[in-house]
């Protein structure tokens, strides 16, 4: 017998909360058939396993993250704009994002891995070379930079910034970190044009 849609949402809504938080392995099925007000029958009733679940909350969790992307103002509206938008998306992303969560879907859940490093490629990677293209065309990134190669060098970086061995939570604040570098890199393509622009942008928006 098949739960309700409804009912099955709300399980998965459940835990991209907690494995977000918390991490996957700290979280128990108990745990979220507490929080989402049923039995952990019912969640057997839709889930085989754990695995399942955390393959179908990591995939729910990379759709909103790609929905939320797409409402980011547009490129075509204005390269500093969009940042000044990626900017908050960063803030409010990393807000209440546990790190452990990457390190444990690489080591113990590789179907979830795989499909991390296909949204690296498909949409971070995409959504930061055209960025960069279109910040030359308006003169607020410097044109002599090589698109690809500082797209793929960003799109490692973040992920790297996610690894709690490297960058302990007990040390760094996870939007702190994701914000400062973020801000370095901006401030490593920017022509003297992007970078005045941006400060002002930032500087109208606090």
């Amino acid at each position: 017998m098949k739960m309700n849609l409804e009912t099955k949402q709300k399980i998965i809504e459940t835990a991209v909360d907690h494995f977000m938080r918390f991490g996957i392995r700290a979280v128990t099925m108990d745990d979220i058939a507490r929080q989402a007000g049923v039995s952990k029958k019912t969640i057997y009733m839709e889930f085989s396993d754990k695995n399942q679940l955390v393959l179908e909350a990591f995939s729910a969790a990379l759709e909103l993250d790609k929905c939320r992307m797409e409402k980011l103002p547009l490129v075509n509206d204005g390269i500093i704009h969009h940042l000044i938008g990626l900017s908050n998306y960063i803030r409010n992303r990393f807000s209440d994002f546990n790190p452990m969560i990457l390190h444990e879907i690489q080591r113990y859940y590789p179907q979830c891995w795989q499909l991390f490093e296909d949204f690296k490629h498909e949409h971070i990677f995409q959504e930061i070379y055209q960025l960069l293209e279109k910040g030359k065309e308006e003169g607020i990134v410097r044109p002599e930079i090589n698109s690809e190669m500082l797209a793929l060098m960003r799109m490692e970086q973040m992920t790297n910034l996610l690894d709690p061995i490297k960058f302990p939570l007990s040390r760094f604040n996870m939007v702190d970190l994701q914000l400062e570098l973020f801000e370095h890199f901006l401030f490593g393509i920017f022509t003297d044009k992007g970078k005045q622009a941006y400060l002002k942008q930032k500087h109208d928006q606090q």
